[in-house]
């Protein structure tokens, strides 16, 4: 564990939905420095899968990275039983697979709608259905990584803010749901991350342009994201159940 840190999760097992890049990447190494055993899944980049695999082992962690399309149930639950059958338990679910892509309104862009809505919001619901019952027996924790658009919707990603709103509710549904199971379920709803998503968007003008909206004056980095999401997996967390953590720079008290 390098210096400075002070939340172990020796020897708490996670599993991270769309871990080879972005929030998915950051949380991952962050959680494997902290002495969880991680596992993340990832879509199609097999190579940058292995490269983080490496990186984790060659500090000293223990990580495993398993191909699986978010949307597809016979996948999802594979990873999951991947996991258990590897290290026999799953403490830390992070649910950071997602799509964001722009659709504007009256155009019937029902492709765009579908696929959001398979990866972003059917893929949260496919992976926690199967981690559940692991989770219940260590008394685990769950953490969806939303967004300020959930909150507040977004202007020609109106199904990308409809998925994250539907995660939204689906956190303060199981949060009361699962807490009597000892599950505690929590969010984080980061706004304008430095990433490869956001990647199109941050740049020149158009970049400026969203810094100065931003309270904080700056885009996020991944790891901004991480850390809070490290916290609500910890045990200092463990009365949080049902909350929406803004990671945004105050992105959401503004118009």
């Amino acid at each position: 564990m390098p210096q400075g840190f002070f939340l172990d999760l020796t020897p708490k097992t996670a599993l991270v939905t769309g871990g080879t890049r972005g929030i998915g990447k950051a949380v991952s190494r962050l959680l494997a420095q902290c002495g969880a055993r991680v596992a993340f899944t990832y879509r199609a980049n097999e190579a940058a899968a292995n490269g983080l695999v490496r990186e984790i082992r060659d500090a000293g962690g223990e990580a495993m990275a398993l191909a699986a399309d978010a949307g597809d149930p016979g996948q999802s639950r594979q990873a999951v039983r991947d996991v258990v059958a590897a290290w026999q338990r799953l403490d830390i679910l992070i649910v950071n697979a997602g799509i964001w892509e722009e659709g504007r309104a009256g155009t019937g862009a029902l492709d765009v709608w579908d696929r959001t809505f398979a990866i972003n919001a059917r893929g949260a619901f496919l992976v926690t259905e199967a981690a559940i019952p692991h989770l219940e027996r260590e008394k685990g924790t769950i953490v969806y990584v939303s967004s300020t658009a959930g909150q507040r919707g977004e202007s020609e990603h109106a199904a990308y803010a409809a998925s994250k709103g539907a995660l939204i509710s689906y956190t303060k549904s199981l949060a009361a749901e699962l807490a009597p199971r000892g599950i505690r379920v929590n969010c984080v709803a980061p706004g304008w991350v430095d990433t490869d998503m956001s990647a199109s968007a941050l740049t020149g003008e158009s970049r400026r342009a969203i810094e100065a909206s931003i309270p904080a004056r700056r885009v996020a980095s991944a790891e901004d994201i991480a850390g809070p999401i490290l916290f609500l997996v910890s045990d200092l967390a463990r009365h949080v159940h049902g909350e929406i953590l803004n990671v945004n720079g105050g992105s959401v008290l503004v118009g």
